[in-house]
């Protein structure tokens, strides 16, 4: 097919979401202190913003099938939007809540509608490779989401942060507007009943629970990060802004995962292998934050090789799930992300009482080699 829609908008509408997440975590203290709430509700904020976004996944996955992706992306824009708005001028931590709700269920579309067109535009051949070009651009958000939210929470408060996404939600829906073209020129009849004879197949499917399962591993221990760790700041005496600058070491964990995953993929390495090889060390280096979090700050070196192996891991199961499903694929991929990120939304809710970063990483590295064991249809060997 085709190629209409410039990479480079695809790939910052695709880290929008990461980008909206982490500019908000280093203003987690400053929401505590100001609406005086625990830490537990405060990362509430997080957690259930993952259960909103998942909805959203839903909701405008289908919409893509629906009305076309075009729309779907606008729409989604403009709510995300009106949910920032909102949280500008929240009196109270629950109007607050509500207006990230909002703003998590609009905000979705700059994952699933990207990651459709993508789908609609490139063949199997080539979709790995594209998405671990789209994994080095998501290096780049964490640093930036962070530094600039430690900037802005610093100079502005945690309203300056809310207000700076409230531009970006409208500076994105001026761009996609003008830049982005409709992929799906026909319209596929969706009911529930189509709906639900796809979620039967996709739950009986066990590639797409263990990938499910994965993708859930792999962002609760990225997000078990930026709940938790501006805490563990603070406890040392660190100001958010040093919190930001914490980012650089994450960005160059990502950055350094997705060239080594694109490197190795132009080399023809099997997307399967390197999944393993994210999974494996992803479990090794938690078992090092645990080790290490008594002592200060420490536990930032084995993150590093966290995120590493989120850029390994995640681009190639993102880009290899839903092969099967290539007719039906803003349906697919909306069912999919619904069922990961309910999967993460309760992860970070579990987090949220867990309270300590190294048995959370411990708990969902391991969860990660349960699944990596998971045996799919037609894997296990013959034996003779």
């Amino acid at each position: 097919m085709k190629k209409t829609n410039p990479i480079w908008l695809l790939t910052l509408l695709v880290m929008l979401p990461q980008f909206v997440e982490t500019i908000y975590s280093p203003v987690l203290p400053m929401v505590q202190e100001r609406f005086g709430v625990n830490e537990e509700s405060t990362t509430l904020t997080i957690s259930l913003y993952f259960i909103a976004f998942a909805l959203g996944v839903a909701f405008w996955g289908v919409q893509c099938d629906r009305i076309g992706r075009k729309k779907a992306l606008e729409y989604g824009l403009i709510t995300y939007g009106i949910g920032t708005l909102a949280a500008v001028f929240a009196p109270y931590f629950m109007i607050l809540l509500s207006a990230r709700i909002i703003s998590a269920f609009g905000i979705s579309v700059g994952s699933i509608v990207t990651q459709t067109i993508l789908r609609d535009t490139y063949d199997k051949d080539n979709i790995s490779k594209v998405f671990s070009w789209i994994g080095i651009g998501l290096s780049i958000s964490p640093v930036v989401g962070m530094l600039t939210g430690s900037i802005l929470g610093s100079s502005l408060g945690h309203q300056g942060v809310f207000i700076t996404l409230c531009f970006l939600g409208i500076f994105f829906l001026i761009l996609s507007k003008q830049k982005i073209s409709e992929t799906h020129h026909w319209r596929k009849p969706i009911n529930i009943s189509v709906l639900t004879d796809l979620l039967g197949r996709m739950l009986r499917d066990h590639a797409i629970i263990k990938c499910c399962l994965l993708i859930m591993s792999f962002n609760v221990l990225l997000f078990s990060y930026y709940s938790l760790a501006p805490f563990i700041f603070k406890q040392h005496h660190y100001s958010s802004y040093v919190f930001g600058y914490s980012s650089i070491v994450l960005a160059g964990g990502t950055f350094a995962g997705a060239k080594l995953n694109r490197y190795l993929l132009l080399r023809n390495t099997d997307p399967d292998i390197l999944i393993k090889i994210g999974v494996l060390g992803a479990f090794i280096s938690s078992f090092f934050v645990w080790i290490l979090l008594r002592y200060g700050i420490a536990f930032l070196i084995p993150y590093f090789f966290i995120v590493t192996a989120f850029s390994i891991t995640i681009p190639n199961i993102l880009s290899t799930a839903l092969i099967r499903y290539k007719e039906e694929t803003g349906s697919a991929g909306a069912l999919f992300g619904l069922m990961y990120y309910i999967l993460i939304g309760a992860g970070l809710i579990s987090i949220g009482y867990i309270q300590n970063l190294g048995i959370s990483c411990l708990i969902f590295s391991g969860i990660g080699i349960g699944a990596l064991c998971m045996m799919n249809p037609g894997e296990k060997k013959s034996t003779t």
